[in-house]
């Protein structure tokens, strides 16, 4: 369709931006980051609510705040203290560069994020999204905001056949979205368009009745609502079936640090990788372990096996409880390791998958 047909008068921009600043003001969720805008505060909630639900990062935001409640604290903490606090909220290298953007900080900006748009995106982990949400929401700066929730009401707004879910396609929206912005209150329609997105232009079942601004909607208009937004078809998410073995040696347990780059990185786990192909999960988890660690071990029990999903790839993982025989721990790819007592476990930051079997493990060493 072409886009010079969908565009809006002056005026009805101006009517859309006061029905979404009157709807938001009235409707808006009370999450503990919108009572501030403190540049830093701010930072940090954007950057957990990258591709996390909201009700997770409510129960994340407070406990991080209080830990690290400036930049200065955040810069100075251990990436280990950092990664054990952002635990199971997934996309570690969020984590990480909010640790090495803070050091930056530090260093060249008195501890401070910058007010310029450029200087703050050159950080690490900080792109078009981060930058245009501190920028409007802590300095009123006028940059749009785009994320899942703006791209869906623009797509319905306009009937923008461009795939949400295709990098490629962020000028064409950016474009509408840059058409809409309130320039004197950025902050509030960003944070309106997103709440829009969120609770009314749902993916599934939108509330268009309830929209503030649905005479605007070409899809709502035009009976379409539900085929926009556009997406690509995915291709199918690989599976890949491993084995893990936890070593017991004297009462204790082996656990290895992956290095810090990378998937997961910084987090502690139990060695363990991918069962070749014809070969059984036992014989892959002593091998694993002797080539990952350089141990001799013996396969105690299965313990479980248990299935999780990541972004791009799922894991099957069989899990074992084995006993030390010989050998001193040569680490390949980990970059460090710690025996420890079962209840130390609680000191070290794990991936989700291990959390998973926790419970089981901790009922066959106790009994």
């Amino acid at each position: 369709m072409n886009k010079k047909k969908n565009l809006l008068s002056p005026s009805q921009i101006k009517c859309f931006q006061i029905r979404l600043a009157k709807w938001y003001k009235q409707n808006h969720r009370e999450l503990p980051w919108r009572k501030t805008h403190h540049p830093y505060y701010i930072w940090v909630s954007e950057v957990m609510l990258q591709q996390t639900q909201v009700t997770k990062v409510t129960d994340y935001y407070p406990q991080f705040i209080k830990k690290f409640p400036n930049i200065r604290s955040l810069a100075r903490a251990d990436l280990t203290t950092i990664l054990k606090e952002w635990e199971l909220l997934g996309y570690y290298a969020r984590a990480r560069n909010l640790h090495k953007a803070a050091k930056i900080l530090v260093k060249s900006f008195k501890g401070k994020i910058p007010a310029q748009y450029e200087e703050f995106k050159q950080l690490p982990g900080v792109g078009d999204y981060i930058a245009a949400a501190v920028m409007s929401i802590a300095y009123n700066l006028p940059f749009p905001v785009l994320d899942g929730n703006v791209k869906r009401v623009i797509a319905r707004m306009f009937l923008l056949n461009t795939p949400v879910n295709k990098a490629h396609s962020i000028k064409d929206f950016r474009e509408f979205v840059w058409m809409l912005l309130d320039r004197q209150n950025p902050g509030e329609f960003n944070q309106g368009m997103m709440e829009l997105g969120a609770i009314i232009c749902k993916t599934r079942h939108p509330l268009c009745r309830c929209c503030p601004v649905h005479e605007f909607c070409l899809a709502f208009q035009n009976k379409k609502v539900q085929q926009y937004p556009k997406k690509e078809k995915k291709s199918q998410i690989p599976e890949f079936h491993i084995a893990v073995g936890i070593i017991q040696k004297n009462g204790t347990i082996l656990i290895t640090q992956r290095k810090f780059e990378g998937l997961l990185g910084g987090l502690w786990e139990f060695p363990g990788g991918k069962i070749q192909k014809g070969e059984s999960p036992p014989i892959a988890c002593l091998r694993e372990i002797e080539e990952e660690v350089n141990l001799v071990v013996e396969i105690a029990e299965h313990l479980t096996q248990m299935r999780h999903t990541y972004t791009h790839f799922k894991i099957v993982m069989d899990v074992f409880l084995c006993r030390y025989v010989s050998g001193e721990v040569q680490l390949r790819s980990a970059i460090n390791h710690r025996w420890i007592d079962f209840s130390e476990i609680e000191n070290y930051p794990f991936p989700g998958a291990n959390h998973k079997f926790f419970p089981i493990l901790k009922s066959a060493l106790t009994n």
